[in-house]
């Protein structure tokens, strides 16, 4: 049974800045995102998309946001500011996993969200599966309404994450991980 566990026990993030080309091709990437959207629904309600930003539109991206960044704090460093430009710019492929609720349904707002928030660890895990390297991020600009804008979305539309991908460029040891004995418990009336 390891054998068909192996890929969840493998599983780890690459950091975006050990991300480089290739990125998957246009078909590998297609398979890799058909399989993602590929999770449990409740209601069928389909409460997620994808926006890609690659090439120039990465920098442009993170240019936008330096902009938000400047006007929410003059006062930011040079540094600061750089690290904003060019965070989207390292890995060659950003996916914005993007939920989409349905304040009509009786499926709760909750299940919705990490209805998407499935999809976008399935591109983790399909990406890895594929020899690829991935990190799910999302940081202020995950969270803020103007970059919402900038996107395209919708007022009942939220960035669950921003999906680097690529090649890992470096070897990433594992992280240390929860011991399962101190999370599990067993309910008893």
């Amino acid at each position: 049974m390891s054998g068909s566990l192996s890929l969840l026990q493998q599983r780890h993030s690459v950091p975006s800045r050990q991300l480089g080309e290739p990125a998957p091709d246009e078909a590998t990437l297609h398979a890799l995102l058909e399989a993602a959207i590929r999770v449990p629904d409740h209601g069928k309600l389909v409460p997620f998309r994808l926006i890609r930003l690659q090439e120039e539109a990465k920098l442009r991206f993170g240019e936008r946001l330096t902009a938000i960044a400047i006007r929410n704090s003059p006062d930011m460093s040079e540094a600061k500011l750089e690290k904003e430009r060019l965070r989207y710019t390292f890995a060659p492929l950003v996916m914005v996993v993007v939920a989409c609720l349905h304040a009509d349904s009786k499926v709760p707002e909750i299940e919705q969200k990490l209805c998407a928030g499935n999809v976008a660890y399935n591109i983790l895990l399909g990406a890895y599966a594929l020899g690829y390297g991935a990190q799910w991020l999302t940081g202020w600009a995950a969270y803020d309404r103007e970059v919402a804008t900038i996107l395209g979305l919708a007022e009942d539309e939220h960035v669950i994450g921003f999906i680097h991908l690529g090649t890992p460029q470096l070897e990433v040891p594992d992280r240390d991980r929860p011991v399962l004995a101190d999370l599990l418990g067993t309910w008893t009336p």
